[in-house]
């Protein structure tokens, strides 16, 4: 399986590059794509000889190119969102693992759509922003859609045919940590640090994604994913909260049963999943250890603690644009906290104004109206910001 990896050095890609090592048989790395981390990039592609390697920011690329003909790499070296797409859709490639935080990633998973790759989904911002568009993409390309969030990849594991539309299936439970603040007082949020929000007490992240889990805004997209992944309406969706991370998620039915997917909180093994499904591979994850846990905790998620999570049901039950204004105005906000701008609390202050003013707008038809949005958004959202941080 000749395969491209999109967000090769953020947490995921470096999660997917260590599974595929582990099966120099069975997968070959065709290309690697990243922002600007050119000097990780270069190191992975000395080591897994890909035929391109992308990066978006020109500078990075050039010096990309320079380090990697020093080392003599045969690995060509593209930059630009349209190289991107380039390596998503190339004929040569079987699957794309769609890895790239934020809106960047959207017109090359777009692209891998519509030329009928398999798709590997880490990328939830192309539900969020664009659910009708990318799904109707990938009809058009008959592509395959394997989740790789590690609800949604439970969610499919606990599926008979990967979907939750029909009438056996009661609703879906997503779960999610609580984050580092799950128990702190509204004051200790209000005084928390990007390095305390960043700190997250299972799984080792991105700073943005950190963020987010700890605001649960994470947990709120993941909410509007699931909606387009799996056919069900916010009714039958909800949030259970289980501090240990060991059950990802839950499908219960019709009949009273609940079946759920447990594992080690480690991105392989979902990697693992999709990138063998229907088989199954070695991914390097530890055994679970039932008896060393020792207890499964589970409750209801704190509305007041964590207000991202209303807002991201609003934007769902609201449907049209308002899940991509969400998630513009949430890249805004936290990016703002992690420059110590605003403070922890003021993320979901920002998200709910932004919501207010655009969250009515209808939802785009195609990537350039889905982009336009998803723009005025961001500038709404950075004027309102300015007040926030005065």
């Amino acid at each position: 399986m000749n395969l491209t990896i999109l967000g090769a050095t953020g947490s995921v890609g470096r999660s997917t590059l260590d599974v595929v090592a582990r099966h120099p048989d069975r997968y070959r790395v065709f290309a690697l794509g990243a922002h600007r981390q050119d000097a990780l990039l270069a190191e992975q592609c000395l080591r897994h000889q890909p035929r391109y390697a992308v990066l978006a920011d020109e500078a990075a690329a050039r010096r990309l190119r320079a380090t990697l003909a020093d080392a003599g790499c045969p690995t060509e070296v593209l930059a630009g969102a349209q190289a991107l797409v380039e390596v998503a859709q190339a004929p040569e490639v079987d699957a794309v693992m769609a890895a790239i935080v934020g809106a960047a990633g959207l017109p090359a998973v777009i692209a891998a759509g519509r030329a009928g790759k398999r798709i590997l989904l880490a990328n939830k911002e192309s539900l969020v922003m664009a659910g009708e568009v990318f799904l109707a993409a990938c009809a058009q390309g008959e592509a395959t859609v394997l989740p790789i969030d590690s609800e949604h990849n439970a969610v499919f594991q606990c599926l008979p045919h990967g979907r939750a539309d029909g009438p056996e299936v009661r609703r879906i439970l997503l779960t999610a940590s609580g984050g580092p603040f799950r128990t702190a007082s509204l004051a200790e949020m209000a005084g928390a640090t990007p390095e305390q929000a960043c700190a997250h007490p299972n799984w080792s992240m991105g700073r943005k994604i950190s963020v987010d889990s700890a605001t649960m805004m994470n947990k709120g997209l993941e909410l509007i994913e699931a909606h387009y992944l799996f056919g069900l309406p916010d009714a039958r969706l909800e949030v259970l909260v289980h501090p240990q991370s060991i059950v990802h998620s839950l499908v219960e039915y019709t009949d009273g049963s609940m079946l759920a997917q447990l594992g080690n909180p480690d991105m392989r093994t979902p990697i693992a999943h999709a990138l063998a499904h229907p088989e199954r591979i070695d991914s390097g994850v530890s055994p679970l250890d039932l008896a060393g846990i020792g207890r499964l905790d589970f409750e209801a998620p704190d509305p007041v603690r964590f207000p991202c999570l209303r807002l991201a049901y609003q934007a769902l039950s609201a449907g049209g644009g308002a899940p991509c204004v969400l998630n513009a105005a949430n890249e805004v906000a936290v990016a703002a906290f992690l420059e110590r701008r605003i403070g922890f609390r003021e993320i979901a202050a920002l998200n709910d104004q932004v919501l207010d003013r655009l969250g009515s707008q209808p939802a785009g038809a195609d990537v350039g109206s889905i982009l336009a949005l998803d723009a005025d958004s961001r500038r709404i959202a950075t004027e309102l910001l300015a007040r926030f941080a005065a």
